[in-house]
């Protein structure tokens, strides 16, 4: 599998099982009907999790542009940028189809707008624009200083590298677990631009029963703020850990 793919699949996979859980909590008859910001923040972490598991090995699993910058940005990641990118919002649109003719029933006997936006892509809990910004910029910093600092487990003086097979991509969805439950009650914590413009842009081309608008005014603080957060997490961490 190319790297490429990889990246495609794995956001695919990503957006898929996470705003599948959130469709799952906020539609209408659905039979996780209801069930709360613990469900969804445990479901967006096994998203993550599932997501990197299935791609690591071919492409390195960044399935997310601000960790893909970031990476470039701190020397660490030398491949075809662009095309990670564009991979990235192709699978993320891709997946959130899937969660849309999955959920299709529950989307025509809905009938909140907001919360059928809301399974697309993310809105802040209270509007204020600079402290959307800096939601989004300090959780995109922790998942990418947490990223950058994370050594491989090794022993002996020839560091001889302990694997977890499989569940070395455990530790990346309990990160995002942990900022979902800690930093996420703000503005529902994008902190990935193709998590929630990909899917953004499928809520204005799909023929959703009775949504509302979109909410371009809010769209460029999920993709700007977790871009500005993973690059202060590459300064950071060249400043202290040169």
């Amino acid at each position: 599998m190319s790297p490429l793919v990889g990246e495609f699949l794995g956001t695919m996979l990503l957006i898929l099982l996470g705003n599948g859980v959130v469709a799952n909590v906020v539609l209408s008859q659905t039979k996780g009907h209801g069930g709360g910001w613990i469900v969804i923040t445990f479901g967006w972490g096994m998203a993550v999790f599932v997501a990197v598991w299935c791609v690591a090995t071919a492409s390195g699993a960044h399935i997310n542009p601000a960790v893909t910058i970031a990476l470039a940005a701190a020397g660490k990641f030398e491949g075809p940028v662009t095309g990670y990118l564009i991979s990235q919002m192709a699978g993320a649109m891709l997946g959130q189809t899937l969660v849309y003719f999955t959920y299709i029933n529950h989307y025509a006997v809905s009938s909140d707008p907001d919360a059928k936006l809301a399974t697309f892509c993310t809105g802040p809990a209270i509007r204020n624009t600079p402290a959307n910004l800096f939601s989004e910029m300090i959780g995109t910093f922790v998942l990418v200083f947490a990223v950058l600092m994370a050594e491989t487990p090794s022993f002996g003086e020839e560091k001889t590298i302990v694997g977890l097979g499989s569940l070395g991509a455990l530790p990346v969805g309990m990160l995002v677990l942990a900022i979902g439950l800690s930093l996420g009650g703000t503005t529902g914590y994008a902190i990935n631009p193709a998590r929630d413009l990909g899917p953004r842009i499928m809520h204005a081309i799909l023929p959703i029963p009775g949504k509302r608008d979109s909410d371009w005014s809010y769209a460029w603080i999920p993709v700007v703020g977790p871009v500005v957060g993973g690059l202060i997490a590459v300064g950071v961490v060249k400043l202290f850990n040169p």
